[in-house]
C-alpha cells in the first residue's frame, strides 16, 4: 500500500499522537501481546481492556457475542455480554511498564474500573499511574453485567456519582483523566458537565449501546443464548455509528474539553465525520475484532488522503467542521426546497420499489411509464424516500423550481 499522502500526527488534550486511530478498550486490548501488535501495524494509542481490582472478580459466560449481519455476512449491529479484564493488577502493571519502554511513541491508556468506594479508585489509578500509563479512562459506561454490582453504567447514569468518582481520581492523577460516557441517559450533556467538573481532561464517548440482539424464533432462546437464557448486552458495529455521532456534536457544542470518538467506526471515512463532529481522535474496537488490526492501514492512507484531497493542513483543521451546521429543527430552512429526479435513467429496472415506497410512504408521485420510473413533480413533496429504496442509485434530489 502506498505511503500515506498527508502527515496524520495530532493531539488530544496534552496527549500526541502519530494518528488519531486508537483500540478502544475490550477485547483487542485484553493482553499486552495484543496491544503490542495493534502498536506494530501503525495503531497510535490503545486503551487497555478495562482493569479492575483483585477483589472483584470476573467470571465470562460462552457464548458472549451475537451479531446482526447482512446477506453477504457484513456486519451491521454487534452484540456483547463479555466482561472485563481477566487479568490481575500485577499483569497489568508488568505489561503496561513493558509496552511504554517497547513503544515509547505511542500512548498507552489504562482503563479502570472499580467499587462505588472512591477510595478503591484511587487506588488502581495510582497502580496504573506508576505502572508508567500515558493517561487514565475512566469505565463508568460498562452496560452489562456490571451495573447489576452497582458499578460501570449504574454510576454513569448518574451525574452526581461521575463527578463523585472523577473528583477521588482527579486527586491522585497526576496523567491525564478520560471519562468513558454512556450512551444509555436520557440526556448526555449533565453527566459530561459533571465529568468536567469533576476535573476530567478528555471525555470519550460513547461506550456501547444496551440491547437485545434478537430471538431464534425456532428455539424461542434470545441471543447470544448462554444454556438457553440470555440478559441485554452492549451493542456495537455501524449500526450506532448515529447514536455515537449524535452525542459527539452534542458535547462538542456545549462543552470545549478534547473528545474521543467512539462507535460504529470501520473505515477512514467514519473517523472523519467523527473529527467533523467535534472529535480529536476516534477509539474503534468492533471493527478490529470483525476485520483484524490491520485496518488501520487503509484507515490511516484514507484520512491522509482526504485531507490532502480538501487541503486541510492537519487533522485539526477538520476538528468541529460539520458543528456549525448543526442546531434545532425549528432553525432548518422552510424556503429551499428539492424535487427528486430520474437523474440516471439508463439505472432505472423498473423494479417498482420506488413506485411502492412513495405510494405507501410518500405522495404517490411515481409511476411506471415505459419501463422507466415517471415522477410528477406536482405530487412530489421532496421527502427523498424514493432517492433511498432505489437499489440502482438512479433517482436524485434537485433543487426546486
Amino acid at each position: 500500500m502506498a505511503a500515506p499522502e498527508f502527515p496524520l500526527e495530532t493531539t488530544v488534550g496534552s496527549l500526541a499522537l502519530t494518528n488519531p486511530f486508537l483500540l478502544a478498550s475490550g477485547p483487542p486490548t485484553a493482553s499486552g501481546e495484543q496491544i503490542r501488535h495493534a502498536f506494530r501495524l501503525g495503531w497510535a494509542g490503545a486503551v487497555t481492556k478495562t482493569i479492575v481490582p483483585d477483589t472483584m472478580e470476573i467470571l465470562d459466560v460462552s457464548p458472549r457475542f451475537a451479531a446482526w449481519k447482512d446477506e453477504h455476512s457484513g456486519l451491521l449491529g454487534f452484540e456483547n455480554i463479555e466482561l472485563l479484564s481477566r487479568k490481575d493488577e500485577s499483569y497489568w502493571a508488568a505489561e503496561i511498564a513493558a509496552i511504554r519502554k517497547e513503544h515509547p511513541d505511542r500512548v498507552l491508556i489504562a482503563s479502570i474500573m472499580a467499587s462505588p468506594d472512591p477510595a478503591e479508585w484511587q487506588e488502581l489509578a495510582c497502580t496504573v499511574q506508576d505502572a508508567g500509563a500515558d493517561a487514565i479512562e475512566l469505565n463508568v459506561s460498562c452496560p452489562h453485567g456490571m451495573p447489576e454490582r452497582g458499578v460501570g453504567a449504574a454510576i454513569g447514569q448518574h451525574a452526581d456519582l461521575v463527578g463523585e468518582v472523577t473528583r477521588a481520581v482527579r486527586q491522585v492523577a497526576a496523567v491525564p483523566l478520560i471519562v468513558k460516557l454512556t450512551p444509555n441517559v436520557t440526556d448526555i450533556l449533565p453527566v459530561a458537565h459533571a465529568a468536567v467538573d469533576g476535573g476530567a481532561d478528555i471525555l470519550s464517548a460513547i461506550n456501547t449501546v444496551q440491547c437485545l440482539m434478537g430471538i431464534d424464533l425456532e428455539t424461542l432462546e434470545p441471543q447470544p443464548a448462554v444454556a438457553g437464557s440470555s440478559t441485554y448486552g452492549g451493542y456495537s458495529g455501524p449500526a450506532v455509528k448515529p447514536i455515537g455521532l449524535r452525542m459527539i456534536a452534542q458535547i462538542a457544542r456545549e462543552l470545549s474539553i478534547p473528545l474521543m470518538g467512539i462507535g460504529g467506526i470501520s473505515r477512514w471515512q467514519d473517523a472523519a465525520e467523527y473529527i467533523a463532529a467535534g472529535a480529536s481522535v476516534v477509539q474503534v474496537c468492533t471493527a478490529v475484532m470483525w476485520e483484524g488490526a490491520g485496518i488501520v492501514r487503509e484507515m490511516d492512507a484514507g484520512l491522509s488522503g482526504y485531507l490532502a484531497q480538501k487541503y486541510f493542513p492537519d487533522v485539526g483543521a477538520l476538528r468541529g467542521r460539520a458543528l456549525s451546521r448543526i442546531g434545532t429543527h425549528a432553525s432548518l430552512s422552510r424556503s429551499a426546497h428539492r424535487r427528486a429526479a430520474i437523474g440516471y435513467p439508463e439505472r432505472c429496472t423498473s423494479c417498482g420499489r420506488c413506485v411502492t415506497a412513495c405510494r405507501d410512504g410518500g405522495y404517490h408521485a411515481i409511476s411506471i411509464a415505459d419501463r422507466r420510473a415517471a415522477i410528477d413533480l406536482d405530487r412530489c413533496d421532496g421527502c427523498s424516500l424514493c432517492s433511498h429504496v432505489c437499489p440502482e442509485g438512479a433517482i436524485v434530489m434537485l433543487p426546486g423550481l
